[in-house]
């Protein structure tokens, strides 16, 4: 039975990556990884919830349209509220529930200030790299909707690393600024005591990874942070076991499970860097197939071979 329950949380999660999902009819569900964190799949990108006596932390808040399944789910977990949301990065899939998450949810407060910030109406306190701020304020393009106020992240870093002490949860947690990797404004997340990483979409499960050009991203970005990941990790024997890796979408992972992914990332970066020095056109690379022996694994190469091709060829 564990192994069938475990099956369909992978199914959710391999569902939510996709383009065309309908979210109405999509389940959010709960998978335990160790001590009080939970990965919650199905709500667009993965979600972490951590859980202390102290109140739930969130990475990232999935779809706008699937906030009333996360909250419904988190309840099925913990009588808890909502404290914090960390955002990983810009994407709805992993921004979009925000303000009804952080809404429903209170922050705590600390010096002279008697209670909780509901009484204030501030809802949860929304953490997120200052690029993430920047790109979620900004006036939307033409016939697109502004992202409502109480979406955009209350409290922003702009260095390398932002470090909330046991006080704020119970844990003392890292968010690491990763730059230029999917996008601009990327976040690994490491809660120390835990031992779990979250990634957000700078690695996944489901598909060749994003590099994201207009928002800021590159593929060097995007190695470098896969190999700062397997700094932060430790494994348990060799590389395996040891830190778990919650993904941007897909199942929960282990050091190995970076590795592998780090080299096909590597490997596919360095075959199109070489067809770029021989003046190949993006046509040109596309038709060489230079990621046949993975597209198995990952499904339609062209989005990824473009976005590489064309952070590679910048400057040129």
């Amino acid at each position: 039975m564990r192994n069938l329950a475990i099956t369909a949380l992978l199914a959710s999660g391999l569902a939510c990556a996709q383009p065309n999902q309908n979210a109405a009819s999509t389940e959010v569900h709960a998978l335990k990884v160790r001590g009080g964190i939970y990965m919650l799949v199905g709500a667009g990108g993965n979600i972490t919830v951590s859980v202390t006596s102290g109140g739930v932390v969130l990475v990232d808040a999935g779809l706008a349209q699937m906030s009333d399944k996360v909250m419904a789910e988190i309840k099925k977990i913990t009588d808890q509220p909502v404290r914090y949301i960390i955002n990983t990065h810009v994407h709805a899939d992993h921004t979009g529930g925000n303000e009804k998450i952080a809404a429903a949810g209170d922050t705590l407060a600390g010096g002279n200030f008697a209670g909780t910030l509901t009484d204030a109406s501030a809802g949860a306190a929304i953490f997120a790299h200052e690029s993430v701020f920047n790109r979620m304020s900004a006036p939307p393009a033409a016939g697109q909707a502004a992202i409502p106020f109480r979406a955009l992240p209350t409290d922003t870093y702009h260095s390398g690393e932002m470090r909330l002490s046991g006080l704020f949860h119970g844990e003392p947690i890292r968010i690491i600024h990763q730059p230029s990797a999917h996008t601009d404004g990327d976040s690994i997340v490491v809660f120390t005591r835990t031992d779990v990483i979250s990634t957000g979409d700078l690695f996944t499960t489901t598909g060749y990874p994003i590099v994201d050009l207009q928002r800021g991203g590159s593929i060097q970005g995007i190695v470098s942070g896969l190999n700062r990941l397997l700094d932060l990790a430790l494994p348990e024997f060799r590389s395996e076991g040891g830190t778990m890796i919650i993904p941007g979408h897909g199942r929960l992972c282990d050091m190995a499970d970076v590795a592998y992914y780090r080299d096909m990332v590597t490997i596919v970066r360095d075959r199109v860097a070489d067809m770029i020095k021989k003046d190949m056109t993006l046509e040109q690379v596309k038709a060489a197939q230079p990621t046949l022996d993975y597209d198995p694994r990952y499904g339609n190469p062209d989005r990824f071979i473009e976005g590489v091709y064309r952070s590679l060829n910048r400057g040129r």
